[in-house]
């Protein structure tokens, strides 16, 4: 009996081992018709290769779509062959082993044509319906619903049955539905597909319907079944109603996404604009060092510690503060401290000095966009079936701009600084004559309200172009929000912010960018004739003057 036990055990041994070669011989056949005879030779080819649902069959197909497939000419033997030189490695197309070097005329690549790579997607569609990777089943179901080829039905029913991701088997339903409608012959499927598809809210479902619907030259529609046709139609209908519902909710989140922006662009000038009544237009400068302070950290990190990359940003958040908020704070003790109650001054000095910070850094970092890395968790979206996508790089930023608006209320509600910069704000002279140091105070509120536009340069940094002329950009929709929320209302600021993001991003498709800004333009100075303050009042200094 243990004798018995030791043989089952090594005959065991021996079919684990031989499996695969095996498997592969049995595919050998298959992949050298590949390269026999011409594209309709090569695609009854592929058509065998996928029906036979083996895995192994995906890395062969994968390098044919990819052009990687050679004929090695001395043997016509398959290979997946890669350029080394003025050489081709050749490796197994199946294991990927590598096998032989040979010069690039010892091999000749099989060759596929639009038409071909097509199918081949199709077949590599089917092939993964049965990989353990949800991802990889959820694809090759997207491509079988692309390319919907009649002997691919059999399979995706199996799939499905055996289908444990709800997510998952609803995209093979979609591409079960989409082989029915093509291909089978009994009215009822058909309709039952249309009706399986009319569930589905995406782009591609509602080319699907809408075929059904053409006509000819004649105006006599293609497809014959006029019960098919009503049912298409129907379908077509809640399909667009829903993808119309989901664009405006795209439309919305690239609002808030824009308004964002702008709010962080802005809450720093709605703190030096409505405190101290200086017109900064060196504001957008302060958030373009905020971007370039961003470059730098990354470009340090880069070179001694590649491993801290995803945490570039939390370096540069706090850095980006210290520099804009210290050049703020020069530039209030050396410049806007002589020019109080002279706006038209100010306007003129800061103006200076933008072209001058702008210059300064197109002089040491040149005049082209530098690049700045998205880390790991910023890179990529949430992706909806309905076509909806959000990033993480704009969703990153609007939870930024609430965070940094939420710590400031906070810090101007419950911190001494706060409370003296609310005096200030409201009442100069008496602040003063209570002790109140209002020159300390001015410098440490542009040095704060220019410190937030470094923050802001740091967010811009994910989503725009670092260069000298970054913060130019801003600078005007800075200015409106702030007009247009009320001076020195944070508040006002951020339903400015986002109600201007909104409201842009509506125009656009109708107006287009360019003409929807100037709309803008004119209802905010239209609105500011009827109400000078801004949508929040505050009673300050500038009102004041």
């Amino acid at each position: 009996m243990p004798r018995c036990l030791a043989y089952l055990t090594v005959l065991l041994m021996a079919a684990l081992l031989l499996a695969a070669p095996l498997r592969a011989a049995d595919l050998g056949p298959l992949i050298a018709n590949l390269a026999e005879g011409g594209f309709k030779d090569t695609a009854r080819a592929v058509d065998e290769l996928a029906a036979t649902g083996d895995p192994d069959a995906v890395p062969v197909l994968s390098a044919l779509l990819e052009g990687a497939l050679y004929q090695r000419k001395s043997d016509k033997k398959i290979f997946r062959a890669e350029k080394v030189g003025r050489e081709l490695q050749l490796f197994d197309p199946i294991t990927g082993a590598p096998v032989d070097i040979v010069g690039k005329r010892a091999a000749e690549k099989i060759k596929v044509n639009n038409r071909l790579r097509k199918q081949i997607r199709g077949a590599l569609g089917t092939l993964t319906l049965v990989s353990p990777d949800p991802d990889q089943r959820r694809s090759g179901a997207d491509a079988v619903f692309k390319t919907p080829a009649p002997e691919n039905a059999p399979l995706l029913r199996a799939a499905i049955a055996k289908e444990t991701d709800q997510a998952v088997q609803r995209r093979m339903q979609r591409a079960l539905a989409a082989v029915t409608l093509r291909h089978d012959s009994d009215p009822a499927a058909r309709i039952a597909a249309v009706k399986t598809l009319g569930s589905f809210t995406d782009q591609e479902v509602r080319g699907v319907l809408s075929a059904l619907l053409l006509t000819d030259q004649d105006g006599s529609p293609l497809e014959a079944d006029a019960q098919l046709r009503a049912a298409a139609a129907t379908a077509l209908a809640e399909v667009e109603s829903r993808l119309e519902f989901w664009a405006i909710a795209e439309s919305i989140f690239h609002g808030l996404s824009l308004g964002s922006v702008l709010l962080l662009a802005a809450i720093g000038l709605a703190i030096t604009f409505g405190v101290m009544g200086v017109i900064n237009m060196a504001h957008g400068e302060m958030v373009m060092l905020g971007a370039y302070t961003t470059f730098i950290i990354q470009e340090i990190i880069r070179a001694t510690n590649p491993g801290l990359f995803d945490y570039s940003l939390f370096i540069a958040v706090p850095a980006a503060f210290l520099v804009a908020g210290a050049v703020g704070v020069g530039i209030e003790r050396g410049v806007i401290r002589f020019l109080y109650g002279r706006p038209l001054e100010t306007l003129l000095a800061t103006w200076g000095l933008s072209l001058i910070l702008q210059q300064t850094v197109r002089s040491i970092f040149g005049p082209t966009n530098k690049e700045v890395g998205t880390p790991s968790w910023m890179s990529g979206a949430l992706e909806f079936d309905s076509g909806l996508v959000l990033t993480y790089n704009r969703l990153a930023i609007i939870f930024f701009a609430l965070a940094v608006l939420a710590i400031l209320m906070l810090l101007l509600r419950y911190t001494a600084f706060g409370l003296r910069m609310r005096a200030v704000t409201q009442n100069r002279g008496m602040a003063s004559a209570m002790g109140i140091r209002t020159g300390q105070i001015d410098a440490l509120t542009f040095g704060l309200g220019s410190g937030i536009a470094g923050m802001a340069g740091v967010a811009l940094s994910q989503i725009d172009n670092v260069s000298p002329n970054l913060g130019q950009a801003y600078i005007v929709d800075s200015f409106m929000v702030v007009v247009f929320g009320g001076v020195g209302n944070l508040w006002g600021t951020f339903f400015g912010g986002m109600s201007l993001g909104l409201v842009n991003k509506f125009l656009e498709p109708y107006a287009g960018a360019v003409l929807g800004k100037i709309i803008v333009l004119v209802a905010i100075i239209l609105f500011i004739q009827r109400r000078p303050r801004g949508l929040f009042a505050l009673k300050g200094r500038a009102v004041e003057n």
